[in-house]
C-alpha cells in the first residue's frame, strides 16, 4: 500500500508540474488561475499528506503537564 500511495503522490506532482507549464504560456486570465490554483491544491494535499505521517505524529504526553 505504501508503493502505491507513493506513486500517487508522484503522479499528482507531475500533475501540479504539468499545470504550471500549461498556464506559463497563457496570457492572464480566468483559464490561467484556475490552472494555477490547481496546481497550489495539489502541492498542499501532498504536504499535508507528508506532514500527517506517522513520523510527524506528536507523542501521546505531548503538551500536557509542560510547566517553564
Amino acid at each position: 500500500m505504501f508503493k502505491r500511495s507513493a506513486i500517487f503522490e508522484y503522479r499528482l506532482e507531475d500533475e501540479a508540474i504539468d499545470l504550471r507549464k500549461q498556464a506559463e504560456g497563457m496570457p492572464r486570465g480566468i483559464r490561467r488561475d484556475e490552472l494555477l490554483r490547481k496546481a497550489s491544491q495539489i502541492d498542499i494535499s501532498v504536504v499535508n499528506k507528508w506532514l500527517n505521517s506517522p513520523a510527524f505524529a506528536l507523542p501521546h504526553s505531548a503538551g500536557r503537564g509542560v510547566t517553564s
